[in-house]
Order: C-alpha cells, then structure tokens, then sequence
C-alpha cells in the first residue's frame, strides 16, 4: 500500500528533534499530566506521566531520568568509564567479562544482527570514525575506508552468552548508537513501578506505558522525512514504543556529495537512502535496531523484510532527492493494523506544552 502526500504548508507543525514526537491533547482524566525535560543520550528527552499529585508525578519522573542516566553511564562510548568502552579497550582476543545485564543485552543484540543478516551492526565504530560522522563529516580514501572495513563487524566479535565472556578478535569498536535508547527505554519499561500512565521521548523513539488515564491514546507526529520540522503524520500511540532513523539535519554535504549519517554496515558506507523509516514494536530495544536496520535496507528490499516478517514499519520515500517534491507513504500490513484509520491525520496543529521547571 502507498500514499502520496506532497508536502504543503497546511501540515506545518513545529518539531525540535528527528523522529516521532508528542502531540498535547486534552484528557478528561482529573489528575494532571506532568513534564520534564532533560539533556540525555545525546538528545532532549521528554518525560510526562499522570499521577494523583504533582509530588507523586515528579518522583516519578525523577526515577525514569535515573534509569536513563544509568543506562547512558553504561553504553555511551563518550565516557570512558563506560561498560561498552571498557569492552573497546579489551586487549584482543582477551576475554572480559559482562555483567548480567549487560550480558543479556548483547545476546540480544546479537541475535538482531544476525536476523537482519549485517543490516543491523553495533561494531562499526572504527567506519564512524572513518567517515568522521560524529564530527564534520568526511569522505575518507580507498585505502582509509579498507582500514576501516578491516576492524568492522559483529564477525570479529566472539560471545559466550553462557560465561557471559566476550572477546575481540580485531580492534573493533562497539557503538550503542542504533540500540541505546531502546534499550534505555525497555529498562524503565519492565521497572513496572508507575503512578499512572507515562511517555517518554527520546527525540526519534518515543515509548508509552500504555492508553492515557481516559483510555485514549498518546497524539504523536511523525515529521517530514526530510523537511524535519514539519509534522506529517499523526498517530495514536496505545502501547510500546515507536523509533524513527532518517537523513536530514544530521547529513553531510561534502563537496556536491550528501554523506548520510547511518552506516551500511555491510558495504562500509553511508546508506543511500534519504527518506526515513518509523518501527512500530512492543519492545523498544527492537524498535530502535529495526528502524535502522530497514534504513539500510532501503525501502524496496527493506518493506519485503518487513512484510515477511509482520513487523509495523512506515517508509517515507521522496521522488528525487528535493525537499519539497512528492512523497510516498509505505506501511507495511503490521503498521496499518497497528494505526487503524490508514491513510493518516496529515494535518497537524502546533504544539503548546509547559516543560516541568
């Protein structure tokens, strides 16, 4: 199925980040919604949960941001100190051993990249560095980017699930980029301890313990794939969580090259897509891998994927590579009997909201 939709200036709603994105609603529910934003994993992060009282809602929140803060200490490899940077320090073929959470997240991880057959890849540090992604961006030589590709991949990497024991079998570098907020999201998930219902949004996933307190869904807006701060699409969000990847801002144009900032894995290079991808899944671990591993599979070979599979994806696909032409709207089968009423509110209100201070 697809819909086309050219952007027009009656669907403009203002979006701060890259990804879906909260629409205020009103509820007739009689406790109060409550707001808190924070600088965490690399992005503004948007905490809201109902409660009886506004003391009850902040402490809430306050425990959210904690498990957020424990997971970024974990995986972010800009901290030394890091659970995933003391792994890419490991000397090779060393063995280290994970803690148990730790463990079992790699597991997991593992089992993804195996899945999507190298789509999806968490030991390409060494590529990200080649292309300086992180930085201004880059297109690094034949011989630099065979370097690279030379300590990149899952395959030098050996996991014993059972001993909780990794080792690198070459100096590759592990990154939580395509995995990190999902999990961090998945972890205030299973704490279950909620005084009411709660969404969190980490600029491109967002997650949701569940129908608001009148049993109403959560408003969220899916942006333009690549005017970002146009709102396109609005969904209600029931349930887990929803991840976006796409090109746009976080692109580079190097000469009369763009040098997308997602990593084909199994080439070495940016992948050529420039439209986005959103995933629908009830675990935020997987929604977050699955956005970026149907990004680089593009949106032919990627929506088979998805179909084969039942997994609810949207690809936005643009006619050329212009900004303001035509798009096609592409959901899977999943994604419409996730989101009834298909095709989609395209006319999105501007968002108020009033952040706790």
């Amino acid at each position: 199925m697809s819909l086309c939709v050219r952007a027009c200036a009656a669907t403009v709603w203002l979006l701060a980040a890259t990804g879906p994105q909260v629409l205020d609603a009103p509820s007739s529910h009689p406790s109060t919604p409550v707001t808190r934003r924070v600088a965490l994993m690399g992005t503004w992060a948007a905490l809201t949960t109902y409660a009886g009282s506004r003391t009850e809602a902040v402490s809430a929140l306050d425990a959210k941001v904690r498990i957020l803060e424990q997971t970024e200490s974990e995986l972010s490899t800009w901290r030394p100190t890091s659970a995933l940077s003391q792994i890419n320090r490991l000397p090779i073929d060393a063995a280290g051993a994970l803690d148990p959470p730790l463990c079992r997240l790699l597991e997991r991880v593992q089992r993804w990249q195996r899945r999507t057959a190298g789509a999806f890849d968490p030991a390409i540090g060494a590529l990200i560095a080649a292309w300086d992604l992180r930085g201004a961006g880059r297109i690094p030589t034949e011989a630099e980017l065979a370097l690279a590709r030379a300590r990149a991949g899952w395959t030098y990497v050996a996991m014993d699930g059972q001993a909780c024991l990794l080792r690198r079998r070459r100096d590759v570098t592990l990154d939580a980029g395509a995995f990190g907020k999902g999990e961090a999201l998945d972890r205030i998930l299973a704490t279950g301890e909620d005084v009411g219902p709660w969404l969190v949004d980490l600029g491109g996933q967002v997650a949701v313990s569940g129908p608001r307190p009148d049993g109403s869904g959560w408003p969220v807006a899916l942006a333009h794939a690549r005017r970002r701060r146009l709102g396109l699409i609005a969904l209600e969000l029931r349930g887990g969580s929803l991840a976006t990847s796409a090109g746009s801002e976080r692109d580079r144009v190097i000469g009369d090259r763009r040098v997308g900032h997602v990593i084909d894995p199994r080439s070495g290079h940016p992948a050529p897509f420039n439209g986005s991808v959103t995933v629908w899944h009830e675990r935020a671990l997987a929604a977050d891998i699955l956005s970026t591993a149907l990004f680089v599979m593009g949106p032919t070979a990627g929506l088979r994927w998805a179909e084969r599979r039942d997994v609810a994806a949207l690809f936005q696909v643009l006619d050329g590579a212009s900004a303001t032409g035509p798009l096609a709207l592409r959901p899977s089968r999943a994604f419409v009997r996730q989101f009834p009423g298909w095709p989609p509110v395209v006319n999105i209100p501007r968002r108020t909201e009033t952040p706790l201070n």
